[in-house]
């Protein structure tokens, strides 16, 4: 879908070589820690020459609210309220950290954050960074065919998604439930309602915390044994 996003000229992605921008023949953008220590450190004049040169392809009135993202397990956890941050944005730049971190200027004076997408190391930050790419682009217009699918994907509505089936209506014995195939769907609603907060509370009972819920939604957590915390 992101492929199709972006030769549709809907999403722009550009990928940046820091070694481009390294000063010798070799390319090279790491070396030795000072003080010493094992694993070499990504050095600071390619990172921020690499990224005055992205800066020069964004327009002037972009620049201030811009973020220079660096994807390390050091970072903040990525969570669905970071993504939808990103999507109100016509830019962001991600710095793909490797070996054994960045020099500490760049965090220091060049990133405006430092992000995460879980606790794990990775050999390089451009997983993350797809990871990034990929959920901010399903909020702009046109990559996800339907605007619902969206707002209504687990997490984003601040639940995790109710059961979800299509045809055959049976298959190995294994039946779609009834109340699907009603037709009555006041009911259909109710019951995908009731479904979602049963799995959040199963699964993700953190989220709870934080759900836009109402008095029927508590009435139901609390038959299931949830009590909601002041």
């Amino acid at each position: 879908m992101i492929g199709r996003a972006i030769d549709k000229g809907i999403v722009s992605v550009t990928c940046t070589d820091i070694r481009d921008y390294s000063s010798d023949t070799h390319g090279t953008a790491d070396d030795y820690q000072y003080g010493g220590g094992p694993g070499m450190v990504m050095k600071p004049e390619p990172i921020f020459d690499a990224v005055d040169n992205v800066f020069k392809q964004i327009p002037l009135s972009d620049h201030t609210n811009t973020p220079i993202a660096l994807l390390s397990p050091q970072g903040k956890q990525l969570n669905q309220n970071i993504i939808n941050e990103f999507s109100k944005l016509n830019n962001l730049v991600l710095i793909c950290g490797h070996y054994a971190g960045v020099d500490e200027r760049v965090r220091d004076n060049l990133i405006t954050e430092e992000i995460s997408i879980g606790d794990y190391v990775l050999t390089g930050g451009e997983l993350a960074a797809l990871v990034i790419i990929d959920s901010v682009s399903r909020f702009v217009t046109g990559v996800i065919g339907s605007e619902d699918n969206v707002q209504n994907d687990s997490i984003t509505s601040g639940l995790l998604q109710h059961p979800l089936y299509t045809r055959p209506s049976e298959y190995r014995s294994y039946r779609v439930p009834e109340i699907l195939r009603s037709g009555n769907h006041a009911e259909i609603d109710k019951w995908r309602r009731h479904e979602s907060l049963k799995r959040t509370l199963i699964n993700r009972p953190d989220l709870l915390s934080s759900a836009d819920l109402d008095e029927n939604d508590i009435r139901y957590l609390s038959e299931l044994g949830y009590q909601k915390s002041n």
